[in-house]
């Protein structure tokens, strides 16, 4: 039995719609270095894929929910989760079997309220096709500007302390596409410190199938809208760093 102490609880939520790679961020995770987590998997109304799961049933907490976006499957994993970190996982996504005990090494270090990390792009075959794709920022202040015009952080890479949701609220279940770009921009505005760990942990999965993709136009139109939303606050922000 791990000791909490030691190896505080990490609740790692996999949100899943009908994603063929399922079973490989299932077992990504089940294979982490680190000996103390719970995984939940939100099934967001899938009508296909869920028999990949089957290996996997007496290892994870398996939640079936009728369909309501990424936003509402995350904020059900939230509710339930029971660690004093909470990760997000997409289920096309791949962690690296050191990726939990690296970072939460770092959050208990750095007293960290969240985190993300370098990342490798893959394809459809588990094949990298890009290396250490995130984008270093010289400054908080870069960082800013850069989110007026693109998301720099992956969510698949995300770390973050339990107690987050309690400070800034749950994710914007209204946005189909562009919830993560809106909690990421709440965090800033809410001045909590959001660390980058410079090392690649995950493998980020690009596909023609994925949701970024097939979403392209609704993508961008949400983007637009929130950050025309945050932007008089981006602002505001901008001016005192």
């Amino acid at each position: 039995m791990a000791n909490d102490q030691e190896f505080p609880l990490v609740s790692v939520i996999i949100p899943f719609y009908n994603c063929p790679f399922v079973d490989q961020a299932v077992a990504s995770v089940l294979n982490q270095t680190y000996p103390n987590i719970e995984v939940l998997v939100v099934d967001d109304g899938s009508t296909i894929h869920q028999n990949k799961l089957d290996p996997f049933r007496s290892r994870i907490h398996y939640f079936g929910k009728a369909n309501g976006g990424t936003g509402s499957a995350l904020n059900f994993g939230l509710r339930c989760a029971s660690g004093k970190y909470i990760a997000w996982l997409s289920s096309d996504d791949l962690m690296y079997p050191h990726k939990i005990a690296r970072q939460v090494a770092f959050m208990e270090q750095h007293q960290a309220p969240i985190s993300c990390t370098d990342f490798h792009l893959i394809n459809e075959n588990n094949e990298i096709t890009m290396s250490a794709l995130a984008v270093k920022f010289p400054s908080l202040r870069k960082l800013i500007e850069a989110l007026f015009t693109f998301c720099p952080i992956n969510g698949s890479t995300v770390m973050m302390h339990r107690s987050l949701a309690s400070r800034i609220g749950y994710f914007n279940e209204a946005l189909a596409c562009t919830q993560d770009y809106e909690y990421w921009l709440r965090v800033h505005l809410a001045r909590i410190d959001f660390y980058f760990i410079n090392e690649v942990l995950t493998l980020y999965r690009w596909h023609e199938s994925m949701g970024t993709v097939r979403k392209k136009a609704l993508v961008d139109q949400e983007f637009n809208q929130v950050r025309d939303q945050y932007a008089p606050q981006m602002h505001a922000l901008l001016r005192v760093l």
